[in-house]
């Protein structure tokens, strides 16, 4: 069996079964998450030579549609790892990477992000002041995902020149000598609660130079924006699967099925769409922005479809439908940047005349 078969197989057989118990319980979703380390699957973006899979860009976005059709939740909350253990995997910080690199692909450590505030310019959500020692860094991150899952998360803050650095910190309560950081509750979010997602705020804590990761130069989120205009798509195509895989009961009336194959035709196209153009050289920003509004759009739809299919049991919260419905609202948040808003709305008032 090749790598994606192997993984749809453990998937299908081990995360379905308990996407609901996965969707609404911490521990549940914790406990899928170690499943995937066992399976050696939580670094896959990290060279062989460390214990990772060290997967090229395809199958590594292949992976993931594959776990976000089964559990959004999951997916989720993988990805953060995952996004952390490439940039350690990246690092010139030789001693970082021998102290967690051999432990992240199995889930021994885990490691969260804590970035995308960088966004942001007025007023800097997170500042960092360079000293003898390595950087000061001030400030709240709105957003970290895995609170109580996750030991540690990668934090980004701007230098006054513009730059950014990034460093490895405690996803936890905790002082040391001149620096505090404090995590509120988890967020009550409508969507994908079970992630534990927190707000923490960093007062003068003392980062110092062996945790450092990387210093990125100024605009480095924008532009990294763009070149990866696409990569949150592949979450919203395994919604949309994921909603048509409910469409699929034998036991809907023989009128959902031709809807079913509609919808299924319609992300066919746009599946073959987003993969040609993920493995375009040239960066076609328009395009890839239209055809990611495309994919947020067709899990929405799928999903709703699913909804309704269900009659009104699909606003229980565990009925499958209803899960699906709330990951497809989240994931066409995630990531999201003024371009894919504009797009997005654009694309759902466009005329279908």
């Amino acid at each position: 069996m090749t790598f994606l078969e192997q993984t749809e197989a453990f998937l299908r057989g081990v995360i379905a079964p308990q996407a609901i118990q996965i969707d609404q319980g911490s521990e549940s979703l914790f406990q899928a998450l170690q499943s995937l380390g066992t399976q050696g699957l939580l670094g896959l973006r990290v060279p062989q030579e460390w214990g990772g899979q060290d997967l090229d860009e395809l199958t590594f976005r292949q992976f993931q549609e594959q776990v976000s059709r089964y559990s959004g939740a999951l997916a989720f909350l993988q990805t953060q790892h995952q996004s952390a253990a490439s940039l350690i995997a990246h690092s010139t910080n030789t001693g970082l990477q021998e102290k967690y690199l051999p432990h992240l692909s199995s889930g021994q450590v885990l490691v969260g992000i804590g970035f995308s505030h960088l966004r942001r310019q007025n007023p800097l959500p997170v500042q960092a002041i360079e000293t003898d020692t390595g950087y000061e860094i001030t400030g709240e991150v709105p957003w970290v995902t895995g609170y109580g899952c996750f030991n540690h998360f990668i934090v980004g803050a701007q230098l006054a020149d513009g730059r950014a650095v990034f460093g490895l910190v405690p996803l936890a309560t905790v002082s040391q000598a001149g620096g505090m950081i404090t995590c509120s509750n988890p967020l009550p979010l409508a969507a994908m609660g079970s992630t534990q997602t927190v707000k923490v705020r960093l007062n003068c804590w003392q980062l110092l130079q062996d945790a450092v990761v990387v210093i990125r130069p100024p605009g480095w989120i924008h532009t990294n924006d763009q070149k990866n205009s696409l990569h949150h798509s592949f979450f919203a195509l395994g919604c949309a699967q994921a909603g048509l895989d409910i469409l699929s009961s034998e036991k809907l009336p023989d009128f959902v099925d031709p809807a079913r194959q509609l919808l299924d035709q319609e992300l066919q196209s746009c599946r073959l769409a987003i993969y040609q153009e993920q493995q375009t050289p040239e960066l076609t920003l328009p395009k890839r922005l239209q055809l990611r509004a495309w994919a947020i759009e067709l899990a929405n739809r799928c999903a709703h479809a699913a909804v309704i299919s269900g009659r009104g049991g699909a606003n229980l919260m565990d009925h499958p439908a209803q899960r699906v419905y709330r990951e497809a609202l989240a994931f066409s948040v995630f990531g999201q940047t003024t371009d894919v808003m504009e797009a997005s709305l654009a694309r759902l008032v466009r005329s279908r005349s």
